[in-house]
């Protein structure tokens, strides 16, 4: 019997934890103040309400199937023939090196 009751008083604390009831600010606690650019302060309501922005539509599988790339007429090579630009007089050229410091 006494198990019985104990099951019943767990099945009925369990169910009690679910219970929904509005937000609201702590006894004695305004919400916070009214943003310097808005126009009145927001409610509770508004404060949990999360923007568009916050929740954007993912597209996980940009292609349904393998498909050959399009030719893109703006991948052209370099006008200079693709050649990487000469470097300055007087750059330091040793600038990528890596090792051990030696000192001089």
């Amino acid at each position: 019997m006494l198990r019985r009751l104990a099951v019943l008083v767990a099945i009925v604390a369990l169910g009690a934890c679910g219970r929904v009831s509005p937000l609201s600010p702590a006894q004695g606690k305004p919400l916070p103040v009214k943003p310097l650019m808005a126009q009145t302060t927001p409610t509770a309501d508004d404060l949990l309400t999360r923007p568009a922005i916050a929740d954007p539509q993912r597209v996980d599988e940009l292609i349904k199937k393998s498909q050959p790339r399009q030719v893109d007429p703006f991948d052209l090579p370099p006008a200079g023939g693709g050649a990487a630009p000469a470097a300055p007089a007087g750059a330091d050229q040793d600038t990528n090196q890596t090792g051990p410091a030696t000192p001089q």
